[in-house]
């Protein structure tokens, strides 16, 4: 009975919410969009690419919706570059237009991009930037915008990295995009604090999902890749989706400027397991 209780709760946490979620098509995102609304949440999914992978993502956030007994909610899907200004303009107008407000937004698109950093191509670099660092804060600037003029409060969550703090060697571009995530979720949430809006991140480590298809569909890269994680394998993307749930939430009314990192140990530095260096 009480395992019943608790599943129900957690299942109406977001009732009432509206929440955009950028990038959400597939992956952590689409996690992200699914598991908010089997917690009641009406959810917009940002895209780019393929609008069929959108409008599938989209088909299972209105399932979630009814198999949790929500209902039928607005959920919809905007196209929207988030490393193009006007296109975040555009996407914010398309959501305020259509929704009563908005109480969330989650900044979780982002890609990245192998290159020795000595050989950088420039423009991939200001790419990697201009999505995942950027936009994050324009998205944020247009939400804070939107929250300050209602009142009442509200929440950003943006989607980090263990790479906020752990170097990731020939990907610089996208190490200094997360990295400069810490400072804009630190900041953001203090300025804000008394205003009643909280600012997070979550951090995940190897999560599988599309992007890691070439080394998680690979049992030999993979093994790899888990040696080095202490709890010894991969998040999946529902995992990661749980973290921002609770973040979402009320229950975690009394958190912002927080990183929480969901890495199943990475950011312990598991070769120190054994002490070697004393």
């Amino acid at each position: 009975m009480q395992q019943s209780n608790r599943s129900s709760q957690r299942s109406s946490r977001l009732v009432g919410q509206y929440a955009l979620v950028t990038g959400a098509p597939q992956g952590i995102g689409r996690a992200i969009a699914i598991r908010f609304a089997e917690e009641g949440a009406t959810v917009a999914i940002n895209y780019i690419g393929s609008r069929a992978t959108a409008e599938d993502t989209l088909a299972r956030v209105r399932s979630a919706s009814v198999e949790r007994g929500h209902g039928e909610k607005d959920h919809f899907i905007v196209h929207a570059d988030i490393g193009s200004e006007a296109a975040i303009t555009e996407m914010f107008e398309t959501v305020l237009a259509r929704w009563p407000r908005l109480d969330c937004l989650v900044n979780n698109a982002g890609f990245q991009k192998e290159s020795p950093s000595e050989a950088l191509d420039v423009e991939t670099y200001r790419r990697i930037i201009e999505v995942n660092l950027t936009g994050a804060v324009l998205c944020a600037q247009r939400a804070l915008a939107h929250f300050v003029s209602r009142g009442g409060g509200g929440n950003i969550i943006n989607c980090s990295s263990v790479h906020q703090v752990v170097p990731k060697p020939g990907y610089l571009a996208y190490s200094i995009s997360k990295g400069g995530m810490a400072s804009l979720t630190r900041t953001l949430a203090l300025e804000f604090a008394g205003r009643g809006i909280r600012v997070n991140a979550v951090g995940p480590g190897a999560i599988d999902t599309p992007i890691n298809a070439a080394w998680t569909g690979d049992p030999t890269r993979r093994a790899a890749v888990e040696s080095h994680i202490p709890l010894g394998r991969v998040g999946t993307a529902e995992e990661i989706a749980g973290v921002f749930a609770f973040l979402a939430s009320n229950e975690a009314s009394y958190i912002t400027g927080q990183t929480i990192y969901a890495c199943g140990g990475l950011t312990l530095f598991g070769e120190f397991r054994e002490n070697w260096a004393s």
